[in-house]
């Protein structure tokens, strides 16, 4: 039986993910100020983090419509499994569960299901890339959805941010609080809960402690990292990605690494100079 993996276009796709048939991204759109960018393969990360610096209105995102998916769904596997960022922090999710049900009204001899990532942007990733390990592995679906469920349950995912800039201008930081972060060169160290939503985990005064601290907090509290995948991405900032990369292997065994830049949403939630790292 073939397979196919929807990933919502906040989660980043390796060129390897890209080529091998597997994957496919449902694009979010984004506005900023009244110019729309679809976050596909048209995406330039450079023309928009200018345009989101200029602008002192906070970009917005909308997810795929239930349509989108539907479509996506509809590519001749016989199984298919998407992917959509935090139900806590999006409406793709319940996007695609709509889109899955008009599907399979269609074509009740196939399977589909829709994971909640309770992450976003590499935080899929990982989720797609195992969905392809069970389903390589021969499991049957109800053993695929099982396995990636608890999966997710068990994933953690770590936010550093430069800049603020998108927190005060979506109004979930105060101006003053703003001001003072940046003045002091305070930067959050922040992870998505078990349940999907972001939580500060440690203020640093500058962003290379900000991210000596975030490695310390994947050293202390992800077991058995020799299984695991370790994925970052990194809005605009690859050396910062590396050296994160670095740090960590200096500390830990894994069973891969996946650095990857982020696509539009991603750039727009970590704004420039942000990292996520999932594991």
């Amino acid at each position: 039986m073939s397979y196919k993996v929807v990933i919502d276009s906040c989660g980043e796709l390796s060129e390897e993910m890209r080529e091998s048939g597997c994957f496919v991204n449902v694009a979010l759109t984004i506005q900023v100020d009244g110019h729309t960018i679809i976050d596909d393969e048209t995406f330039d990360q450079a023309d928009f983090l200018e345009r989101a610096a200029k602008s002192p209105n906070c970009p917005k995102s909308a997810c795929p419509s239930p349509e989108a998916y539907k479509n996506a769904f509809d590519c001749g596997a016989d199984r298919v499994y998407a992917v959509t960022l935090s139900a806590e922090l999006s409406g793709s999710y319940n996007s695609a569960v709509l889109g899955k049900n008009m599907f399979l009204e269609e074509h009740p001899e196939k399977k589909a299901h829709v994971f909640n990532s309770c992450s976003a942007s590499i935080g899929e990733t990982l989720v797609g890339l195992k969905i392809r390990e069970c389903e390589e592995a021969g499991m049957p679906f109800e053993k695929v959805v099982e396995t990636v469920e608890e999966y997710i349950a068990e994933k953690r995912t770590y936010f550093v941010l430069e800049s603020l800039e998108t927190l005060r201008k979506n109004g979930r930081l105060s101006t003053m609080k703003a001001f003072l972060a940046t003045a002091l060169k305070i930067k959050p160290v922040m992870q998505g809960t078990r349940n999907g939503t972001i939580e500060p985990l440690a203020q640093v005064r500058g962003i290379n402690k900000a991210l000596v601290r975030m490695v310390d907090l994947v050293v202390e509290q992800v077991e058995h990292t020799e299984d695991k995948i370790l994925a970052i991405s990194h809005c605009n900032c690859p050396q910062r990605a590396q050296m994160v990369k670095d740090a960590l292997l200096a500390r830990i065994r894994v069973k891969d690494v996946l650095v990857l830049d982020t696509r539009g949403i991603s750039s727009l939630y970590a704004n420039d100079g942000g990292i996520i790292l999932a594991i």
